[in-house]
Parts: structure tokens; C-alpha cells; sequence
């Protein structure tokens, strides 16, 4: 049985997923420190204006204000009984703005990383990563959710955690990590790791690829390190608005709607079938991305030369699969902007 989104992946040769929930509440008035998921239940009409700033600038789908949802996210608010209400909270008001659309939109339920450190670097295990996803899944797929989508992760064991949790409520799920240590996560995986380790779990994403990171060069970069392994199953693609800077006492992304425009098409050429964007995208640059997708036909693979020209340098001269990445180390979660 397909659900509506192997539906449109069905029929459609690539989507577009939406922009960035950070950047977007940060200037609709959200303080740094203060958490998104709050607004649920307290600005309802601001997450809806949210989810719709994506919906009409073409988005094929959109991710919930769920990013820090987990119990270890929300106690640092004091809010880790609100678990279920904050979730469900956010997937109903997406599944609200979905229904009034007269064309296929899917709700993604946001699951971010919880900030814990998993056993055997931190203290968080497995079992105790898996509940917390799971209570978090199930608030989603209450809320109207038609997916989970598991992102911005760096350690396979709560990758698997989490896609553990979302099919223990019954949700199939899609997960992205984030390539932000010389082409690695910041707990060593690569690329090519990432595309084995996704077709080895029990239950397999629907999709999978990377988000977030450092600029849009790299990302394709890491994209490419996707399709190569020759998988078939698809590729997401959800690369920052450029590079941040710090201007006036706030961060800005320098990434323009012609640049993102160029980084939709490089990341379908490259082999990802979901584009979007991260950190700083906004809905005029999804507008530029759907037109450039509609409007240009998928082309070549593109070289790394092809790539640098058209968005800017790498980061970083390896993108970790030549084994010249850096060693593993602890991180700890951050929120998607």
C-alpha cells in the first residue's frame, strides 16, 4: 500500500520540499533561546503563515515546527510533559493548511536530534532515544502527519533510534543527516556510509540524504557521494541559503534566489529527487528553485569544477569518502534555522 507521498514520488520526477522554520520564526519575532515548538499552541497563526510561506511558493511538501520535540529537547523549557500536545499540535495546524490546497501537499513531521550524547560516547541509550522518538512520532501521526522526517542527525545510533521510533507509531519515515566536518557528520559518517547504512535497517526510509550543513557547494558534493553508490531509492537534498554572516547583531545567508536557483538544478543533476532548502531559505527562494526546475530539463552529472563555479568554493578539499576526513568526536544537536 503506497501513501501520499510514495504517490507523488510516483508520479513526479522530483518535489520541492519547503525552507527554513528557524530563520522564518526568528523574523516573525521568535528570541534566540525560546522554543519554536511553544508557538503550537500559543501563535497558531504564525505557524500557519509559516507552513504556508512554503505551500505558496510551490512546496510539494513541508516539515512541522516539531524540530525540538523530543522530551530531552523540551525539558530545557521546562515543557517535557507537553510532549504528545506540542507534536500533534503542529502537525494538525499543517494538516489544516495541506487540506485547503487543490493539489497533493504532504505534512512532514520535523524530528530533530535530541541532544544527548548516545551510549557508548554519552549516557543517552538506545532504548531511552527510541521512547523519546517514539512519543514524539506518535504526537505527529495524531496531529495528521503523513511522514517523519528524522534530520539533521550526525550519529548513526540515533538515526536508527529515531527511524526505530517513527515505526513504532506506525509512520513511515524519510531522514537526512548533516555533512558539516570536511564533508563528514560531525560523528565521522560519510556519504557512502550513509547510503549503505540506510538500505540495513529494519524498516528503510522512504527517502534519505542530507540537510543543513555548511554551503550549498558542499551538499551537492555530498549528493553526489549519495547517487554513486547506485542505489535506487531516492535522494534528498536540503542545502543552506549560502554562507551565514553576521551583519547588525543577526546572522544573514547570503545565498541569493539566483543561487538557489542554480543549487535546485545542480542537486537534481547530481541525483536527488527531494530539493529544498535549510538554514536562511526563504519562499522567494523556493520560488526561483520551482521555476528553475520546471524550466530547465535534468542534465548531466556535474563535474566538482561545474559545481564550484556556479555556487562557490567547498569547505573543505575531501569530502571525507577518500578516508581523509577527521576522526570521529561528540556533538551534540543543534536546531535546524
Amino acid at each position: 500500500m503506497h501513501n501520499a507521498l510514495d504517490n507523488l514520488l510516483l508520479e513526479k520526477d522530483w518535489l520541492l520540499a519547503d525552507g527554513a522554520t528557524g530563520t522564518t520564526l526568528f523574523n516573525m519575532g521568535l528570541a534566540s533561546g525560546d522554543a519554536p515548538e511553544l508557538w503550537n499552541v500559543e501563535k497558531k497563526e504564525s505557524i500557519q503563515k509559516l507552513y504556508e510561506g512554503s505551500v505558496n511558493a510551490g512546496s510539494d511538501l513541508f516539515l512541522t515546527n516539531s524540530f525540538g520535540g523530543t522530551a530531552s529537547r523540551l525539558k530545557l523549557h521546562n515543557a517535557q510533559s507537553r510532549v504528545h500536545e506540542l507534536n500533534k499540535a503542529a502537525a494538525e495546524i499543517g494538516r489544516e493548511v495541506a487540506d485547503r490546497q487543490s493539489r497533493a501537499v504532504i505534512v512532514a513531521g520535523s524530528m530533530g536530534p535530541t541532544g544527548d550524547i548516545m551510549e557508548p560516547v554519552g549516557t543517552l541509550s538506545h532504548l531511552m532515544a527510541v521512547e523519546m522518538f517514539h512519543e514524539q512520532a506518535e504526537g505527529l501521526k495524531a496531529g495528521g502527519a503523513d511522514v517523519a522526517w528524522i534530520e539533521t542527525i550526525s550519529a548513526p545510533e540515533e538515526l536508527k533510534a529515531a527511524a526505530e521510533g517513527a515505526a513504532l507509531a506506525g509512520l513511515p519515515w524519510m531522514g537526512t543527516m548533516s555533512f558539516d566536518t570536511a564533508g563528514r557528520t560531525m560523528m565521522g559518517v560519510t556519504s557512502h556510509q550513509l547510503a549503505h547504512l540506510v538500505e540495513q535497517l529494519p524498516t528503510p526510509p522512504l527517502a534519505y540524504g542530507a540537510n543543513c550543513g555548511t554551503g550549498a557547494s558542499d551538499l551537492i558534493r555530498t549528493i553526489l557521494g549519495f547517487s554513486e553508490i547506485g542505489h535506487k531509492r531516492p535522494i534528498i537534498a536540503k542545502g543552506n541559503a549560502g554562507i551565514p554572516r553576521y551583519h547588525d547583531g543577526h546572522i544573514h545567508y547570503d545565498g541569493t534566489p539566483d543561487l538557489m536557483a542554480d543549487y535546485a538544478i545542480l542537486a537534481r543533476n547530481s541525483g536527488a529527487k527531494i530539493i529544498g532548502g535549510c538554514c536562511g531559505t526563504q519562499p522567494e527562494h523556493l520560488v526561483s528553485m520551482r521555476e528553475a526546475l520546471e524550466k530547465n530539463p535534468k542534465g548531466e552529472r556535474p563535474s566538482l569544477e561545474h559545481i564550484v563555479s556556479k555556487l562557490g568554493a567547498f569547505s573543505s578539499p575531501s569530502d571525507g569518502t577518500d578516508e581523509k576526513g577527521p576522526k570521529k568526536r561528540a556533538a551534540r544537536g543543534r536546531r535546524r534555522s
